[in-house]
């Protein structure tokens, strides 16, 4: 699989995740879940850049003007990987105290997608790097 399908690939996982159950929250017998989406709506606006981010990543793995700009596709996609990763990580600090009487967590789907938000960057890095001529300087984007 080269890089471009498999970051289209990571960026849709990223993007369904977004709308699957983040954090779980339990006190007692009683539990309840939140979304990307929900968290986005109600406090961390910010969190609305991860789906447009990998709206972006799939829009740019798609359009055939891209494909010979394979250098800036690839840096743009290693901006959206790191954006999502931060955003998603700093969400993920926000709910990490379990003291209280309060159970909080987070899920299988936030993993997954803060894990293929990190492979996306990891890919578009890998492809920047190659991007160098053989004598050490890189060439334009």
């Amino acid at each position: 699989m080269d890089n471009r399908r498999a970051t289209m690939t990571l960026g849709l996982i990223v993007l369904v995740c977004f709308f699957l159950p983040w954090i779980q929250v339990s006190c007692g017998g009683t539990k309840d879940t939140a979304t990307g989406v929900d968290l986005a709506r109600d406090s961390s606006h910010a969190l609305w850049l991860i789906p447009l981010l990998m709206l972006l990543v799939l829009f740019l793995g798609v359009a055939r003007v891209w494909k010979e700009r394979t250098n800036l596709s690839a840096l743009i996609s290693l901006i959206s990987g790191l954006i999502t990763a931060y955003l998603m990580n700093r969400e993920r600090l926000k709910f990490e105290d379990r003291s209280g009487l309060f159970q909080v967590g987070v899920t299988g789907w936030f993993w997954l997608g803060l894990g293929s938000s990190i492979a996306i960057a990891v890919l578009a890095a890998v492809q920047v790097l190659r991007a160098r001529n053989p004598n050490g300087r890189e060439q334009s984007l």
